[in-house]
């Protein structure tokens, strides 16, 4: 009589609730899962460029204002005095000049090229798909190999250039086409713009197979001439393009260094540093990595305004 009968519980029922609330769970992760699947897909990729990227960036803050040099022992601390030393380093401002005037004058070539390559090559003709491969060859050869086929071709007295042009001129010509100036910049021009004008003439080549030949027969219809036609429908038309080409290859050629390690090695003297020519004599040959780092960020700092022009400009909605 005193004792009490126990509760009788389902059998099912603590099993039915585990359940519940793992299935709960569930959906609930599925649900944040769903709400941030697009920041867990890039999260691999950003985790990726801060080791890869932000961590040399915020390291490299630290070795510029320390000595860190591989012949002076110890990270003694020196302030701004690395920036110091390159800004009033003349081969440093010698460096700058050439970057400004080798780049800029690399990508003229290739635009002016590249731009006559397409315009003969936009319509099809018997043998083009034989002269195609040819003209884009160049594009896929190194940097090394280009340097060393033009530094070949230049060099005296075994290069042919100088006997080819005396055949030509009917007269002894003798240019030093590696060791004088202006001939030794003329050499880096000749020499990347024959590698990287296929770049531009690929890039403006799908932007004219683009234009609709209905606006080119409207320009006939109206008498419009060959050469109005290409000033009024096609430039306008492929000006987006070419932008988009000339910012790549400017961004890209203001790094030149291979094609000047190999066939000038910066010289006659250091007349032909560019940039990162002289960045590279800085850390990797005289060992200054402090300086050099800063010589680093003050070409950033100063490609900064031409980097923000040309994305604006790349960015910018075309009107209507």
């Amino acid at each position: 009589m005193g004792h009490h009968r126990a509760a009788e519980i389902p059998s099912g029922a603590g099993v039915s609730g585990r359940g519940s609330r793992i299935f709960g769970r569930r959906s609930t992760l599925s649900a944040w899962v769903d709400r941030h699947f697009g920041v867990l897909l890039v999260l691999p990729a950003v985790v990726l460029i801060v080791l890869l990227s932000a961590y040399p960036l915020v390291y490299s803050l630290w070795v510029d204002v320390v000595n860190y040099d591989f012949q002076i022992p110890g990270h003694d601390f020196v302030g701004w005095q690395n920036f110091k030393d390159v800004v009033v380093d003349p081969v440093a401002a010698t460096a700058l000049v050439n970057t400004v005037v080798l780049s800029s004058a690399v990508v003229a070539v290739e635009l002016v090229l590249g731009l006559l390559l397409a315009v003969a090559m936009v319509r099809p003709f018997r043998g083009r798909g034989i002269v195609m491969p040819i003209v884009i060859m160049p594009l896929f050869m190194s940097p090394a190999i280009v340097g060393q086929f033009w530094g070949l071709l230049l060099q005296r007295p075994f290069g042919p250039t100088d006997y080819v042009l005396s055949q030509l001129l009917g007269r002894p010509v003798t240019i030093s086409w590696l060791t004088e100036a202006p001939w030794n910049y003329i050499a880096v021009v000749l020499a990347d713009a024959w590698q990287w004008t296929p770049f531009m003439f690929v890039i403006l080549l799908a932007g004219f197979t683009s234009i609709s030949h209905e606006l080119y027969e409207a320009g006939q219809l109206d008498g419009a001439s060959p050469w109005h036609t290409f000033y009024k429908i096609s430039l306008p038309l492929v000006a987006p393009i070419l932008l988009l080409a000339v910012a790549f290859r400017l961004l890209d050629a203001v790094k030149l260094f291979d094609i000047i390690y190999i066939m000038t090695g910066g010289g006659p003297g250091t007349t032909t540093y560019t940039a990162a020519f002289y960045l590279y004599e800085k850390g990797f040959q005289e060992f200054h990595l402090s300086q050099a780092t800063a010589g680093s960020w003050i070409f950033l700092i100063l490609t900064i305004p031409v980097i923000s022009v040309l994305v604006r400009r790349l960015l910018r909605p075309e009107t209507a």
